[in-house]
């Protein structure tokens, strides 16, 4: 499906379907049709912390011609190097690659509901490390593996955060470069890039899908509010920009347009993934 100016479209790859439970405002019977609608011939389905629509979801996109890019986003539990008594918790997103990677990530996503070893709901670093094999990494944004680091002024544990995951996955772990306007995500960016050019790690332009359109916005913080039992006018609660709907090719490509190496590697993204 090449878009008008005969290239690969921008590929979501960050989407969480309804099955992000109080998170994901996408039904699985939607997605053949947006994906036809914005002539994308993939999609990345991401969801928090679990595979349950994995098998559902890639039967309805598979019958109508579409490549299910099947992920999962995991809260990744994190000792801090300079302090011990001190944890923080990320967003990683994982993807299989092959059916190898797939039967990694149930792994995973039995660890991390059956095999805990702290009060949240969460996986660490040597669960990472152990079923790394065949599955690609995205460092999760703002919120994620460098971006909680960074945010608590922590850029020394950010940097060795990144040199630790090239180790793991080599050229299997991307640099998320995202732009919803949300809080931090100026300072983080810029981080960001400096760290991919100093390490020679990828970077990647992903859009974090939550709903379909911008005037769900609304309806989508009124359930973010429900998952995290706060109300709307409540002024130190998480609350995230307008800009988390399922984006145009179009409009991702003028997003990122200074950033040409960041969407070459999103074009390219399905061609990594086979299952």
């Amino acid at each position: 499906m090449k878009n008008i100016n005969n290239r690969d479209p921008f590929i979501h790859l960050r989407l969480h379907s309804s099955y992000s439970l109080l998170r994901g405002a996408l039904r699985p019977e939607e997605l053949p049709k947006i994906c036809e609608k914005n002539s994308m011939p993939a999609v990345g389905i991401t969801d928090s912390g679990n595979l349950f629509g994995a098998l559902e979801i890639s039967e309805l996109l598979v019958n109508s011609g579409i490549q299910p890019i099947i992920g999962c986003e995991f809260s990744l539990i994190l000792n801090n190097h300079s302090d011990q008594n001190t944890n923080l918790y990320s967003d990683i997103v994982l993807f299989a690659q092959n059916e190898n990677g797939y039967k990694n990530l149930l792994k995973l996503s039995s660890e991390f509901f059956l095999n805990q070893k702290s009060p949240k709901l969460s996986i660490d670093l040597s669960q990472l490390e152990k079923y790394s094999n065949d599955l690609i990494m995205l460092c999760g944004g703002s919120s994620g593996i460098l971006g909680v680091n960074l945010i608590s002024k922590r850029m020394n544990e950010a940097k060795k955060r990144a040199v630790d995951l090239k180790k793991i996955f080599g050229d299997r772990f991307y640099i998320e470069i995202q732009r919803h306007n949300d809080l931090n995500e100026v300072g983080f960016e810029k981080f960001n890039l400096k760290l991919s050019s100093e390490l020679e790690i990828p970077i990647i332009a992903t859009n974090e899908v939550f709903y379909l359109s911008k005037d769900m916005h609304e309806a989508h913080d009124a359930l973010i509010c429900i998952g995290n039992k706060t109300y709307i006018n409540e002024k130190n609660r998480l609350k995230l920009s307008d800009q988390h709907y399922l984006k145009t090719d179009s409009e991702m490509t003028e997003l990122f347009a200074d950033i040409p190496e960041a969407l070459e590697n999103n074009y390219n993204f399905p061609l990594r993934c086979n299952f």
